[in-house]
């Protein structure tokens, strides 16, 4: 399946509800919510999400808040929100983009603690106590994040490892494509290293499902579709080896302003890409 680029304009909804009466744009938008869920029925749908949740800071300052963490903190409680649609979807493996490697060596010393903090309360915790419950994967350099931060996302991996609803979260924090494939690399040299096996056998035998075996997400399936809000078309070094066979949707809207109809339009859009036949020229 390749790479596609599948884009929904801005204002293609809300503008004309904007002039509504509030009754009547809530009438509106539950119609069109059922009519989408309509056209999704019987139709291919992703059996795993991708989420670049892009856009916190600016649409802090568009909405005049206070602080770019005011923004952190309301995309953080909208993942919640984002699994829940997944779940009623039937989508049962999620991968969140909370914060880069890159984002983390850019902001200032205040921002960065005050993103640490809304981690551990709310991602971590609402989404470690689910019920329904979730498994918790966590993917990225998590032993360079703050002590309590790093405790905090193993504890919510230990404590889902047993979970059998066989839905799956993976919050990669501190996360670069690039570098997990590097860390994955280093893992199959000291594993083989381990087994007494040289560099040149090594070499010699080694294949992707080798190296796939120690990157996030082994034994799941590779993402379908990823979603990436704010209107930016970049991967940012997001599951760049997992994602080539991913459709890619992207989203004008701030990820906290992102809604189900948005994500409704999404996977509409995945389900007709996937209907087609795959075009590899």
């Amino acid at each position: 399946m390749p790479l596609r680029n599948l884009r929904v304009p801005r204002g293609r909804l809300w503008g004309p509800l904007r002039t509504l009466r509030a009754p009547v744009r809530r009438l509106a938008v539950r119609l069109y919510e059922r009519r989408l869920r309509r056209q999704l029925a019987g139709r291919p749908l992703p059996r795993h999400v991708g989420l670049i949740i892009d856009g916190n800071r600016r649409w802090a300052r568009e909405e005049g808040l206070a602080s770019p963490s005011d923004g952190h903190r309301h995309g953080a409680e909208h993942i919640w929100d984002a699994l829940t649609w997944c779940r009623a979807a039937g989508i049962r493996h999620v991968t969140v983009f909370v914060c880069s490697a890159e984002n983390l060596a850019r902001r200032d010393d205040a921002e960065v603690t005050a993103l640490m903090d809304i981690i551990e309360r709310i991602v971590v915790t609402r989404i470690a106590t689910a019920d329904p419950a979730w498994q918790v994967h966590i993917a990225g350099l998590v032993d360079m994040l703050p002590d309590t931060t790093s405790r905090a996302l193993k504890q919510a991996a230990d404590n889902t490892r047993d979970c059998s609803t066989g839905s799956h979260v993976t919050l990669c924090v501190g996360y670069g494509g690039r570098q997990e494939i590097a860390e994955a690399v280093r893992s199959l040299l000291l594993e083989r290293a381990a087994a007494g096996v040289n560099l040149a056998a090594l070499a010699g035998a080694v294949t992707e499902d080798d190296i796939a075996r120690h990157l996030c997400g082994d034994g799941q399936p590779e993402p379908d579709l990823i979603i990436r809000t704010s209107g930016e078309q970049r991967m940012s070094n997001f599951l760049l080896w997992q994602s080539t066979g991913a459709y890619l949707h992207f989203c004008d809207c701030y990820w906290p302003a992102f809604g189900e109809i948005d994500f409704l339009r999404a996977l509409r859009d995945f389900a007709a890409r996937a209907a087609e036949p795959p075009d590899l020229w």
